[in-house]
């Protein structure tokens, strides 16, 4: 019971941690490359009316927010169990992966960048920091 309650926490922590370094990046973004002009990136309608606006370098930190997000969270919940086993990072890039598929639902962005989004940027992260956290 202890142990399983040491993963779930792990997850949930890990969970956290990844959501901040995601968030972070997201709203980075728009420092780093301004939203084209006339686009209203503050409600999710705006978003989605402007969304053809978008260049692709606009989907860069877009991509890093949800593989640095996941590498993070996974890293995260790796260091918090003993022994340091995958299960707590699967979780983790399966939780942001079902995010990941929420916003391509949500948001209609271009199949090119859904596709990169949702093959590369959840399970080898959390793969990748599965590993690096051992």
């Amino acid at each position: 019971m202890r142990r399983i309650l040491r993963l779930v926490l792990a997850v949930v922590v890990g969970f956290i941690a990844g959501s901040i370094v995601n968030m972070a990046l997201v709203h980075l973004s728009g420092v780093v490359f301004p939203p084209p002009a006339g686009a209203d990136t503050s409600t999710m309608e705006g978003l989605k009316a402007s969304m053809h606006l978008f260049e692709p370098r606009h989907f860069l930190f877009p991509f890093l927010a949800h593989a640095l997000g996941t590498l993070s969270g996974a890293m995260v919940a790796t260091w918090l169990v003993r022994p340091r086993t995958p299960g707590p990072a699967w979780t983790i890039g399966v939780l942001f992966f079902l995010g990941g598929v929420a916003s391509a639902f949500m948001l209609p962005a271009p199949a090119w960048f859904i596709a990169v989004d949702l093959v590369l940027a959840y399970f080898p992260a959390a793969w990748l920091g599965w590993r690096l956290a051992r």
